[in-house]
């Protein structure tokens, strides 16, 4: 067999656990997010709100990004559990952050103002990028 094809074989299995493990972790760190936040995005991004889509968004990216980091410098599924937990509380802190600079971030949302959402998340994903680098070495 073509060594490049026995790779891909060979890998298969541990790519499409590690991944599936990595995508539950992120969308429960989502779905926790939503749950614990005072707003409820889902039901404000289907009535068209904006600023809430962008909140949401920016927690999912910022969930996501110390996840790949683990993924792309560990195999072992216990650091993507760890890392993806601390990614979860990260995101949090920084919306409580946030909402101690801007006052009433949660309502701002609500009312769809897009510059405190924007600032949330440029937070959100500086924070986790940051992460991630440290979790790089």
């Amino acid at each position: 067999m073509d060594p490049s094809l026995q790779a891909f074989v060979t890998g298969l299995p541990a790519f499409l656990f590690q991944g599936g493990v990595a995508i539950l972790i992120w969308a429960f760190g989502v779905w926790l997010y939503m749950a614990i936040t005072p707003h409820r995005e889902i039901e404000l991004v289907r009535a068209g709100n904006s600023a809430a889509g962008l909140s949401l968004g920016g927690a999912a990216i910022g969930i996501a990004i110390p996840i790949a980091a683990t993924l792309a410098t560990s195999h072992a599924l216990l650091d993507v559990i760890i890392w993806g937990l601390t990614a979860l509380v990260l995101q949090l802190v920084m919306f409580r952050l946030v909402d101690l600079v801007v006052r009433g971030l949660s309502k701002r949302i609500e009312n769809g103002e897009m510059a405190s959402a924007a600032v949330l998340v440029g937070v959100k994903i500086g924070a986790a990028l940051l992460t991630a680098s440290a979790l790089n070495g």
